[in-house]
């Protein structure tokens, strides 16, 4: 196969090119149903709730050949019940309002997909090598972390003209808000990704992969753990800026305030019906889905499975060298999977946060992003480039030091700015409510010896 795809690469480029789009879109439309039901089942068992049991229950008649199937019934977990919503938005009556922009109208939801599929175009889902090497990603491009900075913004362009083509002023202004979180948590989400980028030293995702198999924080004798970056201090608070604007571009709960019910009916989409409303959410499943890839990539060792360099510990421990060996293989073989596994989690975080955070409101919401995300990471790229400077001139250790005696001044000035601010009386306003009376009130007691 490998000697194939070599002559397909060398004699029609864009044969291989084109399987290799087929490999990105496919997958992500055949989990995008899952992705939904997956959600639901999760939120009901956070909730306390059923869920959805019912669609897709396989029940065989009493007279079918097979003696232990007669009358049998095998649950699915409601398991066809996307593939059941779907039909219905496919054969659902489509309706237009009269007064809409109709082209803007109906390009709308499109563009507001279409991000998605582009950004997961540079993830290297394998080793960049052999099989994998040749396949993935679709394109290897030098400004990999600049197009997903890019193309991830585009996506509240058909929001913004969704909202405005309806003409529906809750529309409008549904649309108005994903374009002020996008303008607040751009900036925040581009700062988290240049302290990586300035600590790689190249915009490329898959040499961003490959610096996170270097030697744990750049310490001599690590070299058979792996450095990836959520396990370095800088890393860490660039990995919990970068989900929280990821969160707020892809209008998640607790950031959901374009499509909030309770203000905007349901926001930029309140005209949209049939299969324009579910291309929308499609949208929204795919763009969590491979920005939690992107999670992946830049901070959790993108296809690695585990932190481990396997060559590396096989030629410490010579008597386990044949397990390490094996491991190291099942790795590159089962890469794809990994990095799978990876965007799952980051689509379950996602569904977690929603069952468990209510909605910020919308001065909240901003002053998240300018008053705290961007700060705080613009001071931690700052501190990036203290540590790089130090550990090229004094070493290792020198630069290890700069960069925690750098996060401790950033702390001390923090905590100093929140106490002047609550001395001011211009810091975090709490409420308490105090119930006029806390006892217990509509309690019947029920003898059981008289029940009945």
């Amino acid at each position: 196969m490998y000697d194939w795809l070599l002559w397909l690469q060398r004699e029609h480029a864009w044969a291989l090119g084109l399987i290799k789009v087929i490999l990105l879109v496919a997958p992500i439309l055949i989990l995008v149903p899952g992705m939904i039901w997956w959600e639901r089942r999760l939120l009901s068992w956070m909730q306390d709730r059923i869920g959805p049991n019912r669609t897709g229950n396989v029940t065989f008649p009493d007279k079918f050949p097979i003696p232990f199937l007669r009358g049998k019934k095998i649950p699915l977990a409601g398991l066809l019940q996307p593939i059941a919503d779907g039909l219905k938005l496919f054969l659902k009556e489509e309706i237009n309002p009269k007064a809409a922009d109709k082209v803007i109208y109906v390009i709308a939801p499109w563009l507001a997909l279409f991000p998605a599929f582009a950004i997961g175009g540079t993830l290297p889902w394998g080793p960049n090598e052999g099989v994998y090497g040749l396949l993935n990603p679709v394109a290897d491009i030098e400004i990999g972390i600049l197009w997903v900075l890019a193309i991830s913004s585009l996506g509240a362009y058909g929001i913004v003209l969704a909202g405005y083509a309806s003409n529906n002023k809750y529309s409008l202004l549904g649309g108005l808000r994903a374009s002020a979180q996008l303008i607040s948590y751009e900036l925040a989400m581009g700062m988290s990704l240049a302290a990586v980028v300035l600590a790689t030293g190249s915009l490329k995702m898959t040499e961003i992969v490959a610096a996170q198999e270097a030697a744990l924080w750049g310490i001599p004798g690590l070299e058979a753990v792996q450095n990836w970056f959520i396990f370095t201090p800088f890393g860490l608070l660039s990995a919990i800026i970068f989900m929280v604007a990821v969160i707020a571009e892809t209008n998640r709960a607790p950031f959901d305030l374009p499509e909030a019910e309770n203000e905007l009916i349901a926001g930029y989409h309140t005209e949209y019906s049939s299969m324009k409303f579910a291309v929308f959410f499609m949208g929204e499943y795919a763009a969590m889905f491979l920005l939690s890839g992107v999670f992946a990539a830049v901070f959790l060792g993108g296809h690695n499975l585990m932190p481990f360099n396997w060559d590396v510990l096989a030629a410490q421990v010579p008597a386990a060298g044949g397990f390490f060996a094996f491991m190291g293989a099942l790795t590159y073989w089962l890469a794809p999977l990994g990095f799978l596994a990876k965007c799952v989690a980051g689509l379950t975080f996602f569904i977690w946060l929603r069952a468990t955070l209510p909605r910020l409101r919308y001065d909240q919401l901003m002053g998240l992003g300018w008053k705290t995300l961007l700060p705080a990471s613009v001071g931690n790229f700052i501190i990036v480039g203290r540590w790089i400077f130090f550990d090229r001139l004094y070493g290792v250790w020198a630069g290890l030091g700069a960069m925690l005696a750098g996060f401790a001044v950033a702390a001390i000035v923090y905590m100093n700015v929140v106490a002047a601010a609550k001395a001011s009386g211009k810091g975090p306003q709490t409420r308490s409510v105090t119930m006029v009376k806390p006892e217990r009130r509509g309690v019947v007691m029920v003898d059981p010896n008289k029940a009945g």
